[in-house]
């Protein structure tokens, strides 16, 4: 039997997603706590591995089971089994086919920058820290037109980017405001190593005025990671979740109604 689990976790404690021999990761907490529950080891297989610090509304896994139980034991039973910055929302019996990675039409990333004159500590580890003069979310939203659709986007790649091609298709990049918080959300079917972070450094840039609008269709154009902007810092990213054809009845990305974007409330 394959069971399909949303999760959420505080990226802020671990090494990232992948199972690491020297650090802590979620998803040796979450197969520890599966294996309790389904009485035998289990693998799981996730859709986007997130790195450390980096969020997650709605990571979704699948793993093999051949025990038994139902949906509310997977959820409620394995969270009695976790540590408290990672939970199980949902679970789903999918059809043997489904995979939680290759099934996926599409990710959708958000990404938050918190303004203030003095750093923040209680909001330290869920939003980048903005302090120079306020931000122009108008212009980053006109300049992020450019990263709609398909397009090479080596210059928004880490230097150590595993993929076979830079080649991705955007299908929504939005850029707003909530009170201090500007954010920018991210659709596409597949995201190179880091380029969620770096599209964010970048569009910074041209919200302070150090770039203009039209720079970002011109790093585009360039295909060079050194000409882009600084790596944004991983606190301020969030996994919403992954969109899978509707014949495996999944639920879609979502926030919680706490989490600053489109139709959202203010961190406070």
């Amino acid at each position: 039997m394959r069971i399909a689990i949303g999760i959420e976790y505080d990226g802020s404690g671990f090494a990232g997603w992948q199972r690491q021999s020297h650090a802590r990761s979620v998803q040796a907490c979450v197969e520890a706590a599966l294996a309790r529950i389904a009485g035998h080891p289990v693998a799981t297989r996730c859709a986007g591995r997130t790195d450390a610090g980096v969020h997650a509304c709605g990571q979704v896994v699948h793993f093999d089971t051949g025990a038994a139980r139902p949906e509310r034991a997977w959820v409620l039973g394995t969270n009695a089994h976790l540590p408290g910055d990672v939970a199980v929302r949902w679970a789903r019996a999918v059809e043997e086919g489904f995979d939680a990675r290759f099934s996926a039409t599409a990710r959708v990333y958000r990404y938050l920058v918190l303004e203030g004159p003095a750093r923040p500590a209680l909001l330290r580890h869920r939003a980048a820290w903005h302090h120079g003069p306020r931000l122009d979310e108008a212009r980053m939203a006109e300049a992020a037109r450019a990263l709609v659709g398909e397009h090479d986007f080596s210059a928004f790649r880490a230097a150590g980017c595993q993929a076979r091609h830079a080649v991705r298709t955007v299908a929504r990049l939005e850029v707003g405001r909530a009170g201090d918080v500007v954010w920018l959300e991210i659709e596409a079917n597949a995201f190179l190593h880091h380029m969620v972070r770096i599209v964010a450094g970048s569009l910074l840039l041209v919200g302070r005025g150090e770039r203009p609008v039209e720079w970002i269709g011109e790093l585009l154009a360039g295909r060079d990671r050194a000409a882009a902007g600084p790596t944004a810092p991983a606190a301020g990213l969030y996994l919403l979740g992954a969109r899978y054809p509707a014949r495996f009845g999944l639920p879609g990305p979502a926030a919680p109604a706490w989490l600053p974007g489109p139709g959202a409330g203010v961190l406070s």
